[in-house]
């Protein structure tokens, strides 16, 4: 189990995502940001337009995926 918070997955909180696998913490992050904003949360909403974005334009969010697959691969087990 490895953990990443919102902050190095692009958003602006703390908020821990612990998984597995780096897909494990992405779908966490979206589903964490589409919460957020649906609370009211506004500090959230330039993150889930970059993570909509990201999901529409495959080929551009492929960087994206890949630095986030990278980082949590070199994480430490928790």
């Amino acid at each position: 189990m490895k953990t990443m918070t919102c902050e190095q997955l692009g958003g602006p909180c703390g908020l821990e995502h612990r998984g597995t696998s780096a897909d494990d913490v992405i779908k966490a992050q979206d589903r964490h940001l589409k919460d957020a904003v649906a609370a009211g949360d506004t500090s959230h909403t330039d993150a889930l337009s970059a993570m909509k974005g990201r999901w529409r334009n495959p080929i551009g969010g492929m960087g994206w995926y890949r630095r986030v697959k990278r980082e949590f691969a070199a994480l430490p087990e928790a």
